[in-house]
This record gives C-alpha cells, sequence and structure tokens, in this order.
C-alpha cells in the first residue's frame, strides 16, 4: 500500500488549500484514514480522520469548523479542505490509513510522505 499526499503550498492568512493523499496498492474500503500534521520543533498532531465505511468523521478543536475531511471511493482518495488558514497551521502534513489504536493516535501501518504548508501572516 502507498500513500501519495500532495496539494501542499504557500498562501496568506485567511487563504485555503486542498490536500489530496492518493492510495494505492490496494483498496482500503474498510479502514480508517487521518491527516496528520507536525510544525517545527513540535510532536506529530492528529488533524482530522474519517472512516472509509460510513464517512464519519473526527477533527482536533484547533481545525473544527475551518477544515474538511472528505473521500472519494472512486478516486481511492482522501483530501484535506483547509479554509481560513492561520500561520499556525504551518506545518508538514501527512497521511495515513489503517490505525492500530484510536484513529488520534499517530500509530498507523501506512504512512505518505509529507506536504508542506506554509502560511504567512
Amino acid at each position: 500500500v502507498q500513500l501519495q499526499a500532495s496539494g501542499g503550498g504557500f498562501t496568506q492568512a485567511g487563504g485555503s488549500l486542498r490536500l489530496s493523499c492518493a492510495v494505492s496498492g490496494r483498496a482500503l474500503r474498510t479502514t480508517t484514514m487521518a491527516w496528520f500534521r507536525r510544525a517545527p520543533g513540535k510532536e506529530r498532531e492528529f488533524v482530522a480522520g474519517i472512516m472509509w465505511r460510513g464517512g464519519t468523521t473526527n477533527y482536533a478543536d484547533s481545525v473544527k469548523g475551518r477544515f474538511t475531511i472528505s473521500r472519494d471511493n472512486a478516486k481511492n482518495t482522501v483530501y484535506l479542505q483547509m479554509n481560513s488558514l492561520k500561520p499556525e497551521d504551518t506545518a508538514d502534513y501527512y497521511c495515513a490509513a489503517d490505525p492500530r489504536l484510536n484513529m488520534r493516535v499517530p500509530a498507523y501501518n501506512y504512512w505518505g510522505k509529507g506536504t508542506l504548508v506554509t502560511v504567512s501572516s
């Protein structure tokens, strides 16, 4: 299984970006996928997660109301729409699939490479 994240970039505060995570190698139709981020000098933290079957979502309090996670079954892709971005959202963003524990814990069987999001003030 391979996860390919894309969509990172640079924007000013208040702007929007959409991240994509394409899954290849095997369909993960019965698992959970999530986005994590790691800011410079900080630990990796949970951002948002979605259960592939049923579409139940979960968000970190810091992004609730601004970010939306979604999935496209046909494309085997998960998205993270990020609106009203803040400088504190600046980080490397990672997608992950198939958690070993609670979806908020960064213990997943599959990880993509990070995609950098930079938000200027």
